[in-house]
Order: structure tokens, then C-alpha cells, then sequence
């Protein structure tokens, strides 16, 4: 850690960068409805109700998906017989054997992912809405952040419009520049080195619930000043818990710590 980095980590950001699902907004109820309807659609089964138990069984699994086309393929691992033991260490190679095996396109996966969300959104909004949960005392805080001279940006891999309307319906105003959804189509290390180069000054601080997306950004040379957290609450493991815990460059954060204002998680 360099000495600036350091020296900033004793004050509050001035730039707080903030992933989305499993650190502001819990989606799990969202999204296995939209994995199993999306699976439906690609795998056709007879029976269009769910097993019983598979969606706890996709809870638990919930922190290999790292983009949303992955979802209906965690369900069909788990219906073909994978363990979650080996969801959860080999999802890479699962995921890509799969792929294969079924003649999948992810980008078409991707699209029908968003498609099934589009036609619920215009059915059913409301419903749509009341399965994703904000964390607790996060709206709060993101309603006294924005007040406090403190910038405020959401980077995520969903979708921007997506984004756009949980936050206006809990009512957090933020403009659509200060989001950096999917439709940026670039890795969050360079989001986080744009708003670098754009507050050259500014002290940044990011939560993000992806252990490898930390670690990712972690390795960058030129991003060692930004101060890097571990959102315990989220879409991780406990393994994941542990290895942020020993990583000089990443702090653990729990929900009490980052609910509370002002900043003071180091």
C-alpha cells in the first residue's frame, strides 16, 4: 500500500463508488424468478414449476454469477446433478463445459435474460419492484451521502434502467451520468481508473460483494490509492470472508459499519 494511500485512508471519500446488487439492493427473490423463466424459455420442461428447494439451492449459489446470462445455467447445473460444492469451486469450468455441451451463446443467453425482465417490467411492475430489497439503513445513508458534498457513484454489470428505477422508487435521486451500468461494456477496474483521471484530487473509496473483482483491481498499479472494500453482506462466501480478511489491500466491511454515517469504515 503506498504511503498516499495511507494518508487517505484516514479520512472520509471524497468519490464513493458503490456496486449495486449485494451491497445496496438484495435481488435474490428477482432473481431466480428471472433465471427459472429464462430457463423455461431455452430448456422447455414439461413442468414450469419450480423443484422444490431449488431456489435456496440458487441462493446459496448466488455468488459464482458474475453477469446475469449465467443465471439460468447455475439452475441447469444444479438440475443436471452438480454438486454445489463443485458450483461453487469450478463454476468457471462448469459454466464454460456447459456452453459447450448445449451450444450456447452467451450474448443471446444475455439478451433473452433481459428480455424476460423487460415483459415482466411492462406486466408487472409493481410486482417486479417488491422482490428487490434494500439493504438495511442503506437508503438512508445514499439520501445523507448525497447531501454531503460526498460523489456518489453506483458501478455494476446490471443494467443501467434497472438501476434507474429501484433507486427512484425508494426515493434516491441520482442522475443517470453517476451510473455505470452494463451498457458501459467495460471492466469496473477502468470505470474506477475514468473517475480517477476525471477527480484527480479526490480520496475514492469502492464496496464491491465480488472477491475477485477486488482482487482484479487490487493487482492494477496505478489504481493502489483507491481504498478497496469487502461487502460481507452480499453475494459471497465464506471463504471469500476469510481471504479479504488476510489481503492487506481489502477491507472486510460489515452492514452496521457501512449503514453508519459519517464514514468511518478504517
Amino acid at each position: 500500500m503506498t504511503s498516499h494511500s495511507l494518508l487517505s485512508s484516514s479520512h472520509s471519500p471524497t468519490l464513493l463508488a458503490l456496486d449495486f446488487d449485494g451491497v445496496i439492493c438484495d435481488g435474490l427473490l428477482e432473481y431466480f424468478q428471472t433465471a427459472w423463466r429464462s430457463y423455461c424459455r431455452i430448456w422447455s420442461p414439461v413442468d414450469k414449476t419450480p423443484p422444490e428447494e431449488l431456489a435456496e439451492r440458487f441462493y446459496r449459489l448466488r455468488p459464482v454469477v458474475e453477469t446475469g446470462w449465467e443465471m439460468p445455467c447455475v439452475l441447469r447445473s444444479i438440475l443436471q446433478g452438480t454438486s454445489e460444492a463443485d458450483i461453487l469451486k469450478n463454476w468457471s469450468a462448469i459454466c464454460l463445459d456447459l456452453v459447450q455441451t448445449e451450444e450456447l451463446v452467451p450474448g443471446e443467453v444475455e439478451q433473452l435474460v433481459d428480455c424476460v425482465r423487460d415483459e415482466w417490467i411492462t406486466a408487472d411492475l409493481t410486482g417486479w419492484l417488491s422482490l428487490h430489497r434494500f439493504y438495511p439503513g442503506v437508503v438512508p445513508l445514499l439520501q445523507r451521502i448525497a447531501t454531503s458534498g460526498i460523489e456518489l457513484y453506483i458501478v455494476t454489470t446490471k443494467e443501467d434502467r434497472f438501476v434507474q428505477q429501484l433507486l427512484a422508487q425508494s426515493g434516491v435521486d441520482l442522475p443517470a451520468s453517476r451510473i455505470f451500468g452494463k451498457s458501459v461494456r467495460q471492466p469496473k477496474a477502468q470505470t474506477l481508473r475514468q473517475l480517477q483521471k476525471q477527480s484527480a484530487e479526490s480520496v475514492i473509496w469502492f464496496v464491491e460483494d465480488r472477491l475477485k473483482t477486488l482482487q482484479t483491481i487490487a493487482s492494477q498499479v496505478d489504481l493502489q490509492d483507491v481504498q478497496l472494500f469487502l461487502a460481507d453482506w452480499g453475494y459471497n462466501t465464506a471463504a471469500d470472508r476469510t481471504a479479504a480478511g488476510q489481503d492487506d489491500r481489502i477491507h472486510l466491511l460489515t452492514l452496521e459499519q457501512f449503514a453508519h454515517f459519517p464514514l468511518r469504515w478504517i
